[in-house]
């Protein structure tokens, strides 16, 4: 029977294998955390009900990410990059993952990984030095118990700190007269919360998972609008995987 350890990459039975995570702590055989891996959520899980995935279902996802940014990236080819996005992920391999989408784009990014705890103490300071138009702030989100707490901060994982962070943002906004456009969340984040910390866009208005892709396109899709054109939620709904479900907000203008 093959022994479940850290840095494997399972599926959860109970759930099908519908979700492939990473193993990033095993404190105990009845709480190993996971982390997705074209999923932009945390979870836990009993360690037996976790299986391998193969590394031919791993290669068929990945391709299908591929495809999606290749044909993002002929989309954008003639079009004139001039928005400038700093980017702090929670998530190392997403931090690099964004970083070379934002290359393949074109788009002038700055990407840190941080995580989710430190982005509120980090947050005005980096603005401060990159000065960016756009900010992403994401990294893993979840909820603890699903189907209720819908409005209880603390039954999300990491919520809090995307909204302390939003709420930073704002403040340096305000002391340095500048004009930023936020995205803010991950997976089944606290949206209205988020939003009302002062994000343009936000996840998650469903608490459905979010594809890792989502707040690239999102901060992407901002990048190369029209200067002063007013970009809307409506706009985007169709390049994200579960549009408006995903991703809602009160649009912007860069």
């Amino acid at each position: 029977m093959y022994k479940i350890k850290k840095g494997d990459i399972v599926g959860r039975i109970s759930y099908n294998k519908d979700i492939i995570f990473i193993v990033k702590d095993i404190s105990n055989k009845k709480n190993v955390i996971l982390e997705g891996i074209f999923e932009r959520i945390i979870a836990d899980s009993d360690i037996s009900d976790l299986e391998p995935i193969n590394k031919k279902e791993l290669i068929i996802q990945e391709e299908i990410k591929n495809a999606k940014i290749r044909k993002k990236e002929n989309r954008l080819e003639e079009n004139t990059i001039t928005g400038k996005i700093l980017h702090l992920d929670g998530d190392k391999r997403y931090s690099e993952k964004s970083l070379k989408y934002y290359q393949k784009m074109g788009i002038k990014a700055v990407v840190k990984n941080v995580a989710e705890n430190k982005q509120p103490m980090v947050v005005y300071n980096l603005l401060k030095y990159y000065k960016p138009d756009i900010l992403v702030v994401t990294g893993h989100d979840g909820m603890l118990k699903k189907g209720y707490g819908y409005y209880d901060i603390y039954n999300y994982r990491n919520s809090r700190h995307f909204i302390a962070t939003v709420k930073e943002a704002r403040r340096y906004e305000r002391e340095t007269d500048s004009d930023l456009v936020i995205f803010a969340g991950a997976c089944q984040s606290y949206f209205e919360a988020i939003m009302q910390a002062g994000a343009n866009f936000a996840s998650s208005p469903a608490r459905i998972l979010i594809d890792i892709l989502d707040p690239l396109i999102v901060a992407t899709e901002v990048a190369t609008t029209e200067d002063f054109k007013y970009i809307k939620i409506e706009d985007i709904e169709n390049e994200l995987r579960d549009g408006k479900r995903g991703i809602g907000g009160i649009g912007a203008r860069r």
